[in-house]
């Protein structure tokens, strides 16, 4: 199913970049790797369509900085970021400017596999109103207050202690609350559930 779909893999860890290239050639992608954000940008225009897979912390050129230049240069590569852990405020600002998903370090290959599933269906889609979109917020809908303020919370980045201090209650209840909220939105993961909030339409807020 993949045969023939470009992934673009931009890291400066040449490890990463070996492995997720035999992993993804393994299933069938066209991969061909970059070990620099401007090694990218000097051939970019002249590369076939498909998906960039980047990460997003690197020298010269950060994963958030290459994205910034296809938009300005009107290159429409869909993006995966690859974070840190305590990289999820940036990975929400990549979103926000178009981002396909963010995936955290250590990743697994599904996760892989489903984000450039879903960066090619959006390749292949023309431009318009997304179906996804109007689910989202949909689902939004069906949140408490308390769950909208814990969504809003992991928006931000902050982890469950610091989401319970703020709202004056337990990290036990604000693991229930996470806990229902991903149930309501149908998230199987964090990038997931933000990848859905941001579609639906809400801001993070800055931190």
């Amino acid at each position: 199913m993949a045969r023939d779909q470009c992934v673009y893999i931009v890291d400066d860890d040449e490890a990463v970049r070996d492995s997720l290239s035999a992993l993804l050639e393994s299933k069938g992608y066209a991969v061909t790797s970059f070990g620099s954000a401007p090694e990218f940008l000097e051939t970019a225009r002249s590369l076939s369509a498909g998906c960039v897979v980047v990460d997003i912390r690197m020298p010269e050129m950060d994963g958030l900085e290459l994205q910034q230049r296809l938009i300005e240069r009107s290159l429409g590569f869909p993006l995966i970021v690859i974070t840190g852990h305590g990289d999820v405020p940036l990975a929400v600002r990549a979103m926000k400017a178009g981002a396909i998903d963010f995936i955290e370090k250590p990743f697994a290959l599904e996760a892989i596999l489903d984000s450039l599933a879903a960066a090619f269906a959006r390749l292949a889609t023309p431009t318009g109103q997304d179906p996804a979109a109007v689910a989202a917020a949909s689902k939004l809908n069906l949140l408490s207050p308390r769950e909208r303020e814990v969504l809003e919370g992991l928006l931000a980045g902050l982890p469950n202690k610091s989401i319970a201090y703020d709202l004056g209650i337990s990290p036990r209840t604000v693991e229930i609350h996470r806990a229902r909220l991903m149930d309501k939105m149908g998230a199987r993961s964090l990038s997931e559930l933000i990848r859905l909030a941001l579609a639906g339409g809400v801001q993070p807020t800055s931190q």
